[in-house]
């Protein structure tokens, strides 16, 4: 068993693949290949789950893990999510996991004023989009770039950034 907080969410079986108790994943993570890259997974309640084997195919992953050998176990795992730890992934300087992004409280980098609590996050492919719900329910959206977004401290639970002229305007 693995704690918990440690616990990623990376993928949710989707189907039964051929017959010999393989299924398809839907990745969740930066890329299929990642998932496949794991020698262990985990259930949600900190179980370990052996990864026998694992291939890309049109961006799913096909995966078999250890005690699934027929297509009816295979079947009983429609619909479970897989998860990571956190500690089996090295992030680059700067990279962070989206997970310890989601409530960090946004500020300007100059003024101090609180927009609100980044609460979601779109990967559009050129860049990630932040999505900011004010005080007042109201989302607003920033493109995580170099020029807005600022310092990103998960320790402390804040991130600043630099609004590009008109990008709260309506």
């Amino acid at each position: 068993m693995i704690e918990k907080s440690k616990l990623l969410e990376t993928g949710k079986i989707t189907s039964v693949f051929g017959i010999k108790g393989e299924f398809r994943v839907q990745p969740w993570c930066d890329s299929p290949e990642l998932l496949c890259e794991l020698e262990t997974l985990y259930w949600k309640s900190g179980t370990p789950v052996t990864v026998e084997r694992a291939r890309v195919q049109k961006n799913m992953v096909i995966m078999k893990i250890a005690g699934t050998d027929t297509p009816e176990d295979a079947q009983k795992l429609r619909g479970r999510v897989l998860y990571m730890n956190r500690d089996d992934v090295e992030l680059e300087e700067g990279a962070y996991f989206i997970a310890d992004l989601i409530g960090l409280t946004v500020k300007d980098a100059e003024t101090g004023k609180v927009y609100g609590t980044l609460c979601d996050v779109t990967e559009t492919g050129a860049n990630d989009v932040y999505h900011i719900k004010t005080e007042e329910g109201k989302v607003l959206l920033v493109p995580a770039i170099p020029d807005v977004i600022g310092n990103i401290d998960t320790e402390n639970g804040t991130m600043t950034i630099t609004p590009l002229a008109g990008l709260f305007d309506i």
